[in-house]
């Protein structure tokens, strides 16, 4: 499922060949198949005008496995093969994502956690990870919240993308991704990199720890997570499904927000739809509505 922030697909076609010059034929039936197999994978609903940019990210695919047609390979996508399934979705998705972003959910999550603090050990779900910026931002927020690199505090991120979260738990940034946080932030933060490694950072161990990165699909139908979380992030994803995806997802995040707990969601989110399951608690920010039902089989 696309996670913190997988916007599918952006470029513009001057990006890529015309048609009549491509190395391999792509037809209206291949990405056809291309558009059920993204969306009953990842959920992801592909617009029509994305063709010519999905033909760019998956001639690479085409190339990597020596084959002349993409008859060909949706074949080895489709046959089950988990490898290039995986390859597919890391291929169709684009990962937007910085420190901080949306600065204003922040402050927010302090206020949220300072009013939790003391009572038992927290637990908050980035389940849009990326490569990495949104969970360590929200490590920052915590540890300068509780004022030690030892919070009482977990931190778990997640996405489908392998790629990027391989990336995320490296905690590797050039300098000028964070160029714009506050010089002591970086200090405390971060690690320069000299020699070979200059013109980047890499998080401290100390912030890592506080993070257990894992892969997760938002659209497998089980989760593997038993536990409660007091605050759940969720942005810039659901705009790349429709409502009854987003529904869906929405209702097996009620039962695992404790009583009071935070779902943060994109700017250009709005869960009206749901509103039998979440109220506006802040500019896109939504707590679990009284009574809000459970996905079957499921008690509070």
């Amino acid at each position: 499922m696309p996670n913190h922030d997988i916007a599918p697909l952006t470029g513009t076609d001057a990006d890529f060949p015309p048609r009549d010059l491509r190395e391999f034929r792509f037809t209206d039936g291949d990405f056809a198949r291309v558009r059920e197999l993204i969306y009953r994978t990842a959920g992801i609903a592909l617009s029509p005008v994305k063709r010519d940019l999905v033909y760019g990210r998956l001639a690479r695919r085409l190339r990597v496995r020596g084959l002349t047609s993409f008859d060909d390979y949706l074949r080895i996508v489709e046959s089950g093969d988990r490898q290039e399934r995986e390859a597919f979705v890391n291929a169709l998705t684009t990962n937007l994502t910085s420190f901080f972003r949306e600065p204003h959910h922040f402050p927010i999550l302090a206020d949220h956690l300072k009013g939790l603090g003391g009572r038992r050990q927290l637990s908050i779900w980035c389940c849009a990870a990326s490569t990495g910026e949104e969970p360590y931002s929200i490590a920052m927020t915590v540890v300068e919240q509780f004022g030690t690199f030892t919070p009482p505090v977990r931190i778990l991120a997640t996405d489908i993308d392998t790629s990027v979260l391989d990336r995320a738990r490296q905690g590797i940034y050039r300098l000028d991704r964070i160029e714009r946080l506050p010089r002591e932030q970086v200090r405390r933060f971060f690690l320069r990199g000299d020699g070979k490694n200059a013109g980047l950072a890499r998080v401290r161990p100390e912030a890592q720890k506080i993070i257990t990165f894992r892969q997760l699909n938002l659209l497998d139908p089980q989760w593997p997570m038993r536990e409660r979380f007091d605050a759940i992030f969720c942005r810039n994803v659901m705009i790349y499904f429709d409502k009854e995806t987003q529904y869906g997802i929405l209702k097996k995040f009620v039962p695992l927000l404790h009583p009071g707990g935070l779902l943060f969601a994109g700017h250009s989110e709005s869960f009206h739809h749901a509103a039998d399951l979440f109220q506006v608690r802040g500019k896109t920010v939504y707590a679990v509505r009284d009574g809000a039902p459970l996905p079957t089989g499921l008690r509070s």
